[in-house]
Formats: C-alpha cells, sequence, structure tokens
C-alpha cells in the first residue's frame, strides 16, 4: 500500500514481534536486532515461530502468552 521497506523487499508476511512497555525499550530493542546477522534471527524466529505463521493473520497469538 505504501511505498517502503516491505514493499521493495516484497514481504506479506509478520512472523515476529515483541511487546514492550516503553517505547525506548523498543527502539533499544529493534536497534539491537538490526545489527545481528541473519542467522540469529532465523533461530530467533523458529525458536516462538517455527512454522513462520503469519502473525498479523492470526491475531498476534505469540503475544497473548
Amino acid at each position: 500500500m505504501i511505498d517502503g521497506f516491505s514493499k521493495k523487499y516484497s514481504l506479506y508476511k509478520l512472523v515476529y514481534c515483541e511487546s514492550c512497555n516503553d517505547v525506548n525499550a523498543a527502539i533499544k530493542s529493534e536497534k539491537m536486532l538490526k545489527k545481528w546477522n541473519r542467522i540469529w534471527k532465523i533461530e530467533l524466529i523458529e525458536k516462538i515461530n517455527p512454522n513462520w505463521n503469519d502473525l498479523y493473520e492470526n491475531g498476534f497469538p505469540l503475544l497473548r502468552q
């Protein structure tokens, strides 16, 4: 819908997300993850979402644990 990262790289699934109570903690976490290599990111996703289910389509079930 909007030009940006997701459209440029044809991303269509949300497979990982975190919940934070503080915007500064969320920004810090996002910056940390951006520095990780791809293998570490894949391992993180597969630890909590091994089937790579679309969290948006399923109403973010992993956040309700």
